[in-house]
Order: C-alpha cells, then sequence, then structure tokens
C-alpha cells in the first residue's frame, strides 16, 4: 500500500525545492497575498469584550457570582497577546523541522503544508485557498487552524495540548537526529584511541587505534593479513582483534542507544531515515531524499510506544551502522607501525615467510 504522508512529504519537498517557477510567465506576473493578519484577526473585536466585561464589573450586572467569570475573562484577555506569540513561536518551531535535510517524510504531511504557508511558499498563499485562524477559547487556551486545498480537513493545533507535548519534550513533528554527531561521538569515548589521538574531545585527522587491539604473534611481533596488489607483488595489512574492541565498545553503543530510545519518536526517524535498510553513509548523501526504509517503515501513529522486538531491531541496526560506517575507516586497509613490513613484497616470498613463521610458532618444524 502506497504511504500517502511519503509520497506527498517527497513532493511537496521537491515542489517547494524547484526552480521550475522563475520560467512560468504568469508565476512571475503574479502577485500573491501571505498576509494572514493572524494575530490581527484574532483580537479583532476583543476591546468592545473588555469594556463589556469591565462595565458589568462596576455595575455589578455580572452573569456569574463574585463576577468569577467575568473577572477570569479579563485576565485571559490580559496575557492573550503574549500567550499567542508564545504559542506561535512554539508551533513555527515545530513545523520548521519539516524543512530538515533529514526530516523523516513518515511524518504526517498535514504539517509540511503548514509549514510551507507559514513559510509563504509559492502555491500556499491566500489566493490559492489557503489561511490561518487564531481562536481565543474561553477555556484559557488557543487554537490554531490551518486550511485549504492540501488539506483533507483543517488542521487544529491546541495550546493546551501543544503546551503539554512540549514539557514532556513531545513535538508534533518528529526530528531526526543527527547520525554523524552521534556516531562520531562514540568513537572517541570507548577508549579504542590513546589520549594524544583526541583533540578537545574529537578524533584528529590522523588517529590510530590504540595497538592494544592489533593482533599480534606469539612472539609479540605483529600477524598481518597479505593482500594482492597485482603484478605478483604483495603488501602487509594491520589485523585487528575484534572481539576485544566489540567488548570495548558495547558498554557505549549500549548506553547511547538508551538515551536515544528515551525519546522514541527520534529513534523512529533514525529507523526511518537511516537504519532501516543498513545503507552506507556514502548511499545516504547520494539519495534525493532520505526515505530508505519506504515499507518497512515504522509508523508514530501505529508503532510507539516501540515493543521490545523493535528496540532490539533498533539497537542491532545501529551496531552494525556503527560498525561498518564509521569504525570500519579505522580497521580496513591499515599499514604496518614498523616500517620495514609496510614495504611492498613478492607476493610468493611473503606467503612462504609467512607459512615457515606459522610451522615455526606452532613448534611444527
Amino acid at each position: 500500500m502506497e504511504n500517502k504522508n511519503i509520497t506527498t512529504n517527497l513532493y511537496l519537498r521537491q515542489l517547494n525545492e524547484s526552480n521550475y517557477l522563475g520560467y512560468d510567465s504568469k508565476f512571475i506576473a503574479s502577485s500573491f497575498d501571505t498576509n494572514f493578519d493572524i494575530l490581527g484577526k484574532a483580537f479583532q473585536g476583543t476591546g468592545k469584550t473588555y469594556a463589556k466585561l469591565t462595565m458589568a464589573i462596576q455595575n455589578n450586572t455580572c452573569s456569574s457570582e463574585n463576577c468569577k467569570y467575568e473577572k477570569d475573562q479579563i485576565k485571559l484577555l490580559n496575557n492573550a497577546p503574549s500567550a499567542a506569540v508564545e504559542f506561535l513561536g512554539e508551533v513555527f518551531s515545530m513545523l520548521a523541522v519539516t524543512a530538515d535535510d533529514n526530516f523523516d517524510p513518515n511524518n504526517d504531511f498535514k504539517y509540511t503544508v503548514a509549514n510551507s504557508i507559514i513559510t509563504e511558499k509559492p502555491g500556499f498563499s491566500k489566493d490559492f485557498g489557503y489561511d490561518i485562524i487564531l481562536n481565543i477559547l474561553e477555556n484559557n487556551s488557543m487554537e490554531l487552524i490551518f486550511t485549504g486545498p492540501m488539506f483533507e480537513e483543517p488542521l487544529v493545533l491546541n495550546s493546551s495540548a501543544i503546551s503539554t507535548l512540549s514539557e514532556q519534550g513531545t513535538s508534533i513533528v518528529a526530528e531526526t537526529p543527527n547520525i554523524s554527531e552521534l556516531m562520531m561521538k562514540l568513537l572517541p569515548q570507548a577508549g579504542l584511541f590513546e589520549a594524544d589521538q583526541l583533540i578537545d574531545g574529537e578524533l584528529g585527522a590522523t588517529a590510530t587505534i590504540s595497538e592494544e587491539f592489533i593482533m599480534k604473534n606469539p612472539d609479540g611481533s605483529y600477524d598481518y593479513e597479505i593482500i594482492d596488489i597485482g603484478n605478483g607483488k604483495g603488501r602487509n595489512l594491520l589485523k585487528f582483534d575484534m572481539n576485544k574492541i566489540t567488548q570495548k565498545m558495547m558498554p557505549f553503543i549500549n548506553a547511547e542507544v538508551a538515551g536515544i530510545l528515551s525519546q522514541e519518536q527520534g529513534a523512529v526517524a533514525l529507523w526511518n531515515v537511516y537504519l532501516a535498510k543498513g545503507t552506507s553513509v556514502e548511499e545516504d548523501d547520494q539519495m534525493v531524499q532520505n526515505a530508505n526504509a519506504a515499507k518497512e517503515s515504522w509508523d508514530y501513529s501505529k508503532d510507539l510506544p516501540l515493543d521490545e522486538k523493535k528496540k532490539l531491531e533498533f539497537e542491532g541496526a545501529f551496531i552494525n551502522y556503527f560498525f561498518n560506517n564509521y569504525l570500519k575507516q579505522f580497521i580496513t586497509n591499515q599499514f604496518p607501525i614498523v616500517e620495514e613490513d609496510a614495504a611492498v613484497f613478492d607476493l610468493s616470498e611473503g606467503r612462504r615467510a609467512k607459512a615457515q613463521k606459522f610451522l615455526k610458532d606452532n613448534k611444527l618444524s
């Protein structure tokens, strides 16, 4: 089944980033009304309401005991302008995530439409049938309503609900964590590198894994992998103790995964954008859109909270992504530390020498 959120979000991203309108003669000859006057419309007529409430209190003609209702409404109107600005700022900040480069298109496409209206994207003005309305409610909350052709029904956001979500660290739009920052933070933490390899807590450009994780022979010499470089020549490459590296890394990886899973909507975004298909960094960078999970995507409304099976799937995919994309560069094609061992040699002689050394080390000759 086609995922409408993915297809619509990707369509909107392509539409909003396209230059096609620069070549549309009708568009460049037209003017568009993007002044939704959200606050002006919201407070239109409140002056009369304020005066009416004040007169009722002064003349003791209130409709409630001790004028409680009237006093509450005056307090609401007094606080409304600053509360409205705060509410709008909170909503607009949440919606802005839809424009992030690594935005998960499995999010509800209505929020991308709403952000397109707010940011005055071509085709989302009042002339095209879009509008934004802010209502001040008597229950001390506000509601922001988005309407227009791409909405199947009006998108209504209540200030009380948005405030509650914000206090819990939750958003109406899932922000995808920066996977590169997560991975690069893990590398220097796990003790695979000597302290002098770090600069301000980050790996230097020439950082190499500590010698304790390099494979050695019983006599203390390095145990090399011999590779064929063609023309009968070969060279040595370092071999790494992956069991030791894994044991060293896993406590740090487990802690990082636990931290991510404490904010599950971010974990779902990471899964959908990066982890589900086990793609490489290069493949992700080359994608027009980071939407590689496709049919394997997790659904925010159906899969949250994540069950134990999905948490384990996430952890496994996170570990694989880390080892294949970030640790791999430090353990692949690494030349010997001993200078003479790094020289190119005749392949048959190198293999013969390695075989003789194996026999000697194992007391077979």
